[in-house]
C-alpha cells in the first residue's frame, strides 16, 4: 500500500515546520528533514485542503505541499506570503487511470507559478526540469515531487533520498 498522506516543504525550522503543520491542521505527523538552507520537510498521514496558504501566511515564506494518493498521484499546491500560488498533478498518466480530470491542471500555469515561487523563495530554479517532473511518470509520486523540488532549487527529502 502506497503513502496517501502528504509532505510540507517550508522556509522554517523542523520545529518551526513541525508546530505551524499541526496548529494548521496536519493530523499523524510521522516524520520531518531539515533540507538545508533555512528549508524543512514535514510529513503527515492526514493534510487539510488550504494547507500551503495558510502556512505561507504563518511562516511568512514560500510553502510547497505536496498531498499523496496511494503514492501513485501527487497533488501539489503552493503559496508565498504576498499571495502568490500554483497548483499541479504529478504523474499525470497514473491520474488518467484514476479518472482524475487532468485537463484541471494545466502543465504551463503550473510553470510559470513554479518559476515565480522559486523566484520569490530565492532559488535558482531549472525550467526543463520543472516541466520534465510535471509532465514526467515514475512507479512513485513522491520520486517526482523530489525531482520538482530539485528543480525548483531544493535539496531532495530526507525521505526518499
Amino acid at each position: 500500500m502506497g503513502n496517501s498522506g502528504g509532505m510540507a516543504v517550508a522556509r522554517a525550522t523542523v520545529e518551526e515546520l513541525r508546530e505551524f503543520a499541526a496548529e494548521a491542521g496536519c493530523a499523524g505527523l510521522d516524520a520531518d528533514a531539515d533540507l538545508g538552507g533555512g528549508w524543512a520537510a514535514v510529513y503527515c498521514a492526514d493534510q487539510p485542503g488550504g494547507l500551503a496558504p495558510a502556512l505561507a501566511r504563518r511562516t511568512g515564506a514560500p510553502v510547497f505541499t505536496v498531498d499523496y494518493l496511494d503514492s501513485d498521484v501527487g497533488f501539489v499546491d503552493a503559496a508565498t506570503f504576498s499571495g502568490g500560488r500554483w497548483k499541479a498533478l504529478l504523474n499525470r498518466d497514473t491520474a488518467e487511470d484514476y479518472e482524475i480530470p487532468v485537463d484541471r491542471f494545466p502543465v504551463e500555469p503550473a510553470l510559470a507559478g513554479a518559476l515565480a515561487w522559486a523566484a520569490d523563495a530565492g532559488l535558482t530554479a531549472d525550467r526543463e526540469g520543472i516541466r520534465a517532473a510535471l509532465t514526467g511518470s515514475e512507479a512513485f509520486a513522491e520520486d517526482l515531487a523530489d525531482r520538482l523540488l530539485g528543480a525548483l532549487g531544493l535539496a531532495p527529502t530526507a525521505e526518499s533520498a
